[in-house]
């Protein structure tokens, strides 16, 4: 992909799974949610790798292991391999090892995934401020991380020790609705000591390429559901994204992003990726027609004529929204058109 400004989702003549040879998948709000598979994931995943597609699992969530997510998706009905499992531990594991000496002892804020990814590395996991730790690293740790262990974070970085953090996501799916991710826990250390931790996960660099370490990806295509995280990951990797929605993103937040944030494709779901992609297409000055949809700019609302399937709609609202917006956000209001799409 360019790393030029975006003005409108791009077409496909060929379906997705054949363009690309490797789809690097987010977890919550992609391939299931509260531990449940989403319509239509398990098939659309099982059609993508029988026709020669490689399927990846890109999660931020370093609570768990390879093996344990490699598990559950294997249970859903997904068969997968822990190889196949890329997660923000195994970044940030690998950043720490780049920095502190082999054997060198880490204070773990987390769970089991932080403490695998860092004896993957020979690294030694610690649990005090006091066993003299090279560094800390903090990464989610379920809803039961007792209070005392963000103390011993700040303990630690308050003497000067290198701090890390897997991830800052401020919240996480969960089958109950949105929850406070690990970016909520790093703030607390942050408030408490002052300090910036260095990041691995999505969307910064170290977990691209921690991902394309592991798969060798040639054409990888990133499919997510958060345009913070998957899709300004996939900016920042240079490479193309779908984003599907089915997770966190609705449509007013789309048509607002900005550059870094706009995907390649936009679909409902996994679907998307056994499917070419429209066209959209410039009809006239500021007008872009998809499919049976035509949308303009009026004076400060988005506006949209026609009929159809209501994902062209959205895709002709993007290009009008984002080429508005250029290098920066859109304003204009998208809500009655969006109504009018049921999106």
């Amino acid at each position: 992909m360019s790393r030029g400004v975006r003005t409108r989702p791009e077409g496909s003549g060929q379906a997705l799974s054949e363009a690309y040879d490797t789809a690097l998948l987010d977890l919550d709000g992609v391939v299931y949610a509260g531990g449940s598979a989403i319509a239509h994931a398990v098939e659309s995943l099982a059609t993508a790798r029988e026709g020669g597609m490689r399927l990846a699992y890109v999660t931020n969530n370093a609570l768990r292991t390879p093996d344990t997510v490699a598990g559950h998706l294997t249970e859903l009905g997904i068969p997968t391999g822990a190889e196949d499992v890329i997660t923000s531990a195994q970044a940030v594991a690998r950043l720490i090892s780049e920095q502190v000496p082999q054997g060198a002892r880490v204070l773990v804020i987390g769970g089991d995934g932080l403490r695998v990814a860092l004896r993957e590395r020979g690294l030694v996991p610690v649990e005090s401020a006091d066993d003299d730790p090279a560094a800390v690293v903090q990464g989610f740790g379920g809803p039961d991380l007792p209070w005392g262990r963000f103390a011993e974070a700040s303990y630690a970085v308050a003497r000067g020790v290198p701090w890390f953090a897997s991830n800052t996501d401020l919240t996480i799916p969960s089958g109950r609705g949105i929850a406070p991710g690990n970016g909520a826990a790093v703030e607390v250390v942050r408030i408490a000591t002052g300090a910036e931790p260095q990041v691995a996960g999505k969307p910064l660099p170290p977990m691209h390429r921690e991902t394309i370490l592991r798969t060798g990806a040639q054409r990888p295509l990133v499919v997510g559901d958060r345009l913070d995280t998957d899709i300004e990951g996939a900016f920042n990797g240079e490479v193309d994204s779908l984003l599907v929605l089915t997770g966190v993103t609705d449509g007013a937040q789309l048509l607002a992003a900005p550059p870094q944030h706009r995907p390649t494709y936009v679909d409902a779901d996994l679907r998307g990726m056994l499917a070419g992609q429209p066209e959209v297409v410039e009809v006239g000055e500021g007008a872009f027609r998809c499919g049976g949809w035509t949308a303009t700019a009026g004076a400060d609302r988005l506006e949209l004529d026609g009929e159809g399937e209501a994902l062209d709609g959205l895709r002709a609202l993007c290009a009008v929204a984002w080429t508005t917006a250029g290098e920066g956000a859109c304003g204009l209001d998208g809500g009655k058109a969006l109504a009018r799409l049921g999106i």
